[in-house]
């Protein structure tokens, strides 16, 4: 059995700018998963850079309330909202609430530098 704590997983700053502490990765744990599982955080007033992965992604919003961007659209999101994002989606998330901005993403197949591009 594998449980991951959430405050024994190091943080660290995205391409995306989030907080970002990776749950599970098949490359760090010897799972056999196709999808990688991170939270992520974004502080009050601030956006996650515009980027893109080839592959799919899902937000789960667990605090906070924000504006999610996919291509042309954008709608407001808030606790118990999940997202999906397509692949090569050009995708980016702002804070618009007077608190963290607190989501699971979940990326399938797992997450990899090289699957993503940061528009900056």
């Amino acid at each position: 059995m594998l449980i991951r704590k959430l405050g024994a997983c190091e943080e660290f700053v995205a391409g995306d700018s989030t907080l970002l502490r990776e749950l599970l990765h098949p490359d760090k744990q010897p799972l056999e998963l196709r999808y990688s599982l991170a939270h992520a955080i974004v502080p009050v007033g601030q956006t996650s850079i515009p980027h893109s992965l080839k592959t799919t992604e899902v937000y789960y919003i667990l605090s906070g309330r924000g504006e999610m961007h996919i291509n042309e659209e954008a709608h407001p999101v808030e606790p118990g909202d999940a997202i999906y994002i397509p692949p090569n989606a050009r995708q980016y998330i702002k804070n618009s609430g007077t608190e963290p901005l607190i989501f699971i993403c979940i990326v399938d197949p797992a997450w990899r530098k090289e699957d993503e591009t940061v528009y900056t």
